[in-house]
């Protein structure tokens, strides 16, 4: 097995160098290398492109050398990490998921912002909770956020209302929600009732959109910030597991084959477009797929769907909630041009190109004047219900060893998903394995 898996990261960097190398013996100060995740998405590439045309115009005689990187999100961080040991193959910018910001950022591979920052007037318009997204373990920052999102509840109004469910749906408990989706196994044969990231294909999407979701809504934490502890064992933790169960032991979520595919992560939308999925537990951003702009344009997305807040457990205050994360633009520590890079970030982060990358893909802004742009408030009928949600949304731990643990909460996940472990089993092995990571001491339970 560990032979195995050095093969595969042999593999993995090989793919990583490989891909860079051309772009890798001409970066100098007239080249820069932007690496980012391509997942598919047209609105990205356009985006990048973008981008990229308006950093040559202003920088006469600079060439960007763009890097897509096609990948899951899980083989996106590893190859970044990869590409990353060296310097001939590290990016002079970086796409940075806002949990990874703080262990690169320990790692070595982000190079610090705060003296750009500081004479760059559009910071200003940068809220709060964003730019602390971007910061490191040693307070400095490393990350400028382009968007954030929030998680909600898309359902299928036609189907939802043929299971006697009434719409606009609103349910105020977990109960509600396994009380639909039994509903719906009933009277919509061929239809799954519904999809809540819970395998390891999910990866993150598993640990953060699933059980993380669920686990803020039971009023226990995943970490404690009072004590600067993680919480490895708590009731809200073996209940979250628990409804995994029902729902993937009930019969009610998406089949194996689904769920353990490697691009688990874009399968719903499809499934919402093509009427075989009638409730998921998803991002903000799904709407972008099926504008005209997107992968894969919807007409009548706004007119088959609906959207609902997540629930609490069992109603309690404050009733709904949500999680948010988002992307960073990054300037590697090992970059030769390093102002260069940092020119690119503040272009592609500047007012005009958050706009263009907030509205093309249904992103929520962390720009104050992006927020109040009349052609971000009227680009997409759910923009103000989506932004509605940051007032019940929680982040994730901004700590280093995050990455690990996420990682660990995502096999605890699936194990339970598969028949594998029941809650209580998978709650015991992940504490162990929370342990393993951080040690007895940095760890609580409730």
């Amino acid at each position: 097995m560990i032979r195995k898996k050095v093969l595969t990261l042999a593999v993995i960097a090989a793919s990583a160098i490989a891909m860079t190398g051309c772009s890798a013996a001409s970066s100098s100060p007239s080249s820069i290398k932007v690496a980012y995740l391509d997942s598919g998405q047209a609105q990205m590439t356009a985006y990048m492109n973008s981008v990229a045309k308006d950093f040559e115009a202003a920088h006469k005689g600079v060439k960007v050398d763009l890097l897509p990187i096609k990948a899951t999100e899980a083989d996106f961080y590893t190859k970044l990490a990869l590409m990353n040991r060296s310097a001939s193959t590290a990016p002079d910018v970086l796409w940075e998921d806002t949990f990874q910001i703080k262990s690169d950022a320990s790692a070595g591979y982000l190079a610090p912002l705060d003296g750009y920052v500081s004479k760059w007037a559009d910071w200003s318009q940068f809220v709060g909770n964003a730019k602390s997204a971007g910061q490191g373990a040693d307070g400095k920052l490393y990350g400028i956020p382009i968007g954030t999102d929030t998680q909600g509840i898309w359902y299928n109004k036609s189907i939802l209302k043929k299971a006697g469910v009434t719409v606009p749906w609103a349910p105020k408990s977990w109960a509600d929600v396994v009380s639909a989706a039994k509903a719906i196994k009933a009277t919509s044969p061929g239809v799954t009732p519904i999809n809540i990231y819970a395998s390891k294909a999910g990866t993150e999407a598993t640990s953060m959109r699933g059980m993380q979701t669920l686990l803020s809504g039971t009023g226990d934490s995943l970490y404690d910030s009072a004590s600067n502890k993680w919480v490895t064992s708590s009731a809200g933790f073996t209940s979250s597991l628990q409804l995994v169960k029902t729902i993937y032991g009930g019969g009610l979520g998406l089949a194996p084959q689904v769920t353990s595919d490697p691009n688990y992560g874009n399968i719903p939308p499809t499934l919402l477009q093509s009427g075989k999925l009638a409730i998921d537990f998803d991002g903000s951003w799904l709407s972008g797929n099926w504008l005209p702009t997107g992968t894969t344009p919807w007409a009548d997305w706004n007119t088959v769907l609906g959207e609902a807040a997540i629930p609490t457990q069992t109603g309690q205050a404050p009733g709904t909630t949500s999680m948010s994360g988002g992307w960073t633009w990054a300037v590697g520590s090992k970059s030769q041009s390093k102002q260069q890079a940092w020119d690119f970030v503040s272009s592609a982060t500047n007012k005009a190109n958050s706009l263009k990358y907030d509205i093309t893909l249904s992103n929520i802004p962390v720009r104050t004047d992006v927020a109040s742009d009349p052609s971000y408030t009227a680009s997409n009928p759910t923009a103000a219900f989506f932004s509605s949600l940051v007032a019940v949304t929680h982040f994730r731990p901004a700590t280093a060893d995050y990455p690990q643990i996420s990682n660990d909460i995502t096999i605890a996940s699936d194990s339970v998903a598969t028949g594998q472990a029941t809650p209580d089993q998978a709650a015991k092995t992940y504490a162990q394995q929370v342990i393993g990571v951080v040690g007895k001491d940095k760890t609580t339970s409730k």
